[in-house]
């Protein structure tokens, strides 16, 4: 059965990046859709002046808002899969099929993992690995899932998942918190080993100053999404 996969591209001030990511996707033959996020800067522009296929938010939502963005756009246009991919330049283009063959092989959320197996590609700060096994565990805790990357953007949603993600998604840092919620509903998750790089220009939206507050704000959405009642429909 030949499945529809769009490549969902959310960028918030990516203008060092977003020409050579979407040429990559282009490249490689998917189709895909840039989320503006209402960047300050030409990145908005140089999708327009390039002809790319452009999703333009009038303001800024933050990464949950422009995902869900684009998974309302895939399931409006038909599409079964779509994957997140950064505009930064973080993910490989070659991985995409893997996560792709995972949606194939039944799962209806699967993400690209840095810490499946040993691998020469980019892992991230030290402390940003602590927080992350964190992360990992109190996923686990919740919701009997081990999920060795639970801060990766880098994933591909089937129809199950697209569904439930244009209903409900969270607002701020949704990855390891929308894994519970899709643990909830029993859907299948699992990951795949993909190569990821360093961030090729610009700055993350996650500073390092605010990693505490990361930290307590998500382990405690994690919680609350996994011991929390269901919402009644």
């Amino acid at each position: 059965m030949h499945l529809k996969v769009l490549v969902v591209v959310p960028a918030f001030n990516e203008s060092q990046n977003i020409e050579s990511v979407v040429k990559s996707l282009i490249h490689a033959g998917y189709d895909y859709v840039v989320v503006n996020d209402g960047s300050s800067d030409n990145t908005a522009e140089i999708c327009q002046e390039a002809g790319f296929n452009l999703l333009n938010l009038k303001e800024n939502l933050g990464i949950g808002g422009a995902v869900q963005a684009g998974h309302k756009y895939a399931l409006a246009n038909g599409y079964d899969i779509d994957i997140q991919f950064d505009g930064d330049g973080q993910h490989d283009v070659k991985s995409i099929e893997k996560l792709i063959q995972e949606i194939y092989n039944g799962a209806d959320l699967a993400i690209g993992s840095r810490f499946l197996e040993q691998s020469d590609g980019f892992k991230s700060t030290f402390m940003r690995r602590i927080g992350i096994k964190w992360l990992s565990g109190a996923i686990r805790l919740v919701s009997g899932l081990h999920i060795t990357d639970p801060t990766s953007g880098f994933r591909a949603t089937g129809h199950k998942a697209l569904e439930l993600f244009c209903n409900d998604y969270p607002a701020d840092y949704p990855e390891p918190e929308s894994i519970v919620a899709a643990a909830k509903k029993k859907l299948t998750i699992s990951e795949v080993q993909v190569t990821m790089h360093e961030r090729q220009g610009g700055t993350s939206s996650i500073k390092a100053i605010s990693s505490i507050y990361y930290m307590v704000k998500v382990t405690l959405a994690i919680i609350l999404v996994g011991l929390g009642r269901e919402k009644k429909a």
